[in-house]
Parts: C-alpha cells; structure tokens; sequence
C-alpha cells in the first residue's frame, strides 16, 4: 500500500495543562524530561525532548477550560511534502485548515478524525 500522504515520522503530542509551571516542572523533575528551546508563540507553551527527535508541548489552557482548538490535544505527524498531502486530503474532501507557518517556519496544516480530534501534519 503507498504512503498517500508521505507520513515519515511521529513528531510530537500536545497536551493541554491547566498550570503550565507546575506541569513543566513534573515532566522536567519527576519524568526527567530535557526541556528544549520553542519558537515564540503567543500563548503558554513550553516544549520536551522525548528522545530521537519526538517532543511532548505543554500547552496551557484558558483558565475557564474552554477548549483551545488546535492548541489543545492533538498529536504531529510529520510528512515530506505537505503540499502532497494537501492536495490528497482535499481530493478525499476531508475538511482541514489551510497550511499555515508556526512562528520558527515550520509548515503545518490541522484536520479532525471522525471523534473531532486534532491531528497536524507538518514539514520541518
């Protein structure tokens, strides 16, 4: 079977967190965890090595709870060409958000599964 979207790695899960010092600092002293450089977005975020170029980004939530969209839980899958893989998901008329550029360059676009939840491809 091809690879349609040209998937070549599992690149990161997001997890919403209600306290964002408190959650980095249980996965940096309990998990031990390497904390890593982010790009600078305009929300809370702080960013964690889980080895071979996998990442964990905890993002905090609003303090009402709502749900934050894309920012909120999803998991990255990281493909060769998003290009490609937009123009097979469009071809598939699977709604999607537009490719966008996170603050450091890297392409990304977001589609739901059938449940609602997130899913990113990106290009590095």
């Amino acid at each position: 079977m091809d690879n349609k979207l040209s998937i070549k790695a599992f690149n990161h899960v997001a997890l919403q967190v209600s306290d964002i010092d408190r959650s980095a600092d249980f996965y940096a002293n309990v998990l031990d965890l390497q904390e890593i450089q982010i790009p600078a977005f305009d929300y809370p975020v702080r960013w964690f090595s889980l080895g071979a170029n996998r990442e964990l980004h905890l993002i905090g939530r609003k303090e009402n709870g709502a749900s934050t969209g894309i920012r909120g839980n999803h998991f990255c899958l990281e493909v060769t060409d998003i290009l490609q893989a937009e123009m097979y998901i469009k071809d598939l008329g699977i709604d999607y958000m537009p490719i966008k550029l996170r603050p450091d360059g890297v392409k990304q676009l977001f589609l739901t599964d059938p449940d609602g939840h997130y899913i990113e491809l990106c290009e590095m």
